[in-house]
């Protein structure tokens, strides 16, 4: 008995440190994108500008993310971790003291690549460490702590405000915190023995299920966030009732990930996928039908949104399943540059539906990301009976 307790502290502690790193990516985009924001627009700078430089972050992870595997090989996952711990804060806090908008772009880049860092690492961490059995708890853990990460951020700013150095240097705390966890865990850090002889797009067509839940759930979480407050102004809501209907959806995303994780460790993860693609389906497919100040309304968005969030859950679940070493390693990094995409792609299609299609397009956007999922996942159940 006493053999063994030291193996159960060594894996939880191996767990903490990707669940920390985890929680400082969400903190740390969520907190970073609109202080930056508002650091620019404060200085003058145009919004085209500001949404140019926000673009370098997503750019340096679908660069940086296929070459971390063998970084990772070569330097071991706890020192990638902690190097991306202490580059993520030294830059939040040289945005601060540059004056130079041409500087930011690099700083952006090398911000944007400490995150990268954070969620590829993290993620490999943690799947190779989930015993097979609880893989879906313990990535749904994750995945709210991740949720939670995303809507401390502006927590922090609603408190510190948005100018002088407070929010800089709480930010930049938040990642020296999440330090500690990451080295009491690295002895246990998952350890990659060879190069993998899979590429980063080769996994696209062998797991399409998994690997393409993560550019929807980016598209759709994204497209959603940036735009329901929108919607629901069009429609008739106040400001206040936008960003309440805003805050119930993004409350599905907290809620929704342990409940889905407890359910891919008992049954086919594909078909749960499926499922989380067609509730999210009917979701968007119902919006625009639903009275905007409605109950009804606030559950659609609240379940639609903790379930497409669910993508992301049970896709790394199923990652985490399917491959092991190298190739669990250039999975993830998949993974993430999809996801990245998505962030990218997302916000575009659906504000241009909105555009060309009234306040309705957001919801018809949405709905043709999830059906176009549908299809693909559909196509490789049947392929694969």
């Amino acid at each position: 008995m006493h053999a063994q307790l030291p193996v159960a502290r060594l894996n939880i502690a191996s767990l903490a440190a990707a669940i920390a790193a985890i929680s400082v990516v969400g903190l740390g985009l969520a907190l970073s994108i609109p202080l930056l924001a508002f650091e620019l627009d404060a200085r003058g700078i145009s919004s085209t500008w500001i949404g140019l430089n926000t673009a370098v972050g997503g750019i340096a992870t679908v660069l940086c993310a296929p070459f971390l595997p063998d970084l990772v090989r070569r330097y071991g996952a706890g020192p990638m971790m902690m190097g991306a711990v202490a580059l993520g804060a030294a830059s939040l806090l040289a945005f601060k003291v540059t004056d130079a908008f041409i500087l930011w772009f690099p700083l952006r880049f090398l911000f944007g690549a400490s995150l990268c860092v954070l969620f590829v690492v993290s993620e490999f961490w943690i799947n190779a460490a989930a015993p097979a059995d609880r893989r879906g708890l313990v990535i749904g853990i994750y995945a709210t702590t991740l949720s939670l990460g995303f809507a401390g951020g502006p927590a922090i700013l609603s408190l510190v405000g948005t100018s002088g150095w407070a929010p800089y240097v709480i930010g930049a705390a938040f990642f020296a915190l999440a330090s500690i966890p990451v080295m009491i865990g690295t002895s246990q850090a998952p350890v990659i023995e060879k190069e993998s002889s899979r590429g980063v797009l080769s996994l696209l067509r062998i797991a399409p299920a998994a690997t393409l839940a993560a550019f929807v759930f980016g598209a759709v979480e994204t497209g959603l966030v940036n735009f329901l407050p929108l919607y629901g102004l069009r429609r008739g809501l106040g400001e206040g009732e936008a960003a309440l209907l805003l805050t119930i959806a993004e409350l599905g995303n907290v809620g929704l990930q342990i409940p889905l994780g407890l359910i891919s460790d008992r049954m086919d993860r594909r078909k749960l996928l499926l499922a989380c693609g067609l509730v999210g389906l009917a979701g968007a497919v119902l919006i625009p039908f639903l009275a905007i100040d409605g109950l009804a309304m606030m559950a659609t968005v609240f379940v639609m949104t903790g379930i497409v969030a669910g993508l992301y859950t049970v896709g790394l679940t199923l990652l985490g399943a399917r491959f092991h070493g190298a190739a669990l390693a250039t999975a993830n990094a998949a993974f993430v540059m999809l996801y990245s995409i998505g962030l990218i792609v997302g916000p575009i299609s659906v504000g241009t539906g909105m555009g060309l299609m009234g306040p309705h397009g957001f919801a018809v956007m949405l709905a043709a990301f999830l059906l176009v999922y549908v299809l693909v996942v559909a196509v490789q159940l049947v392929r694969d009976r």
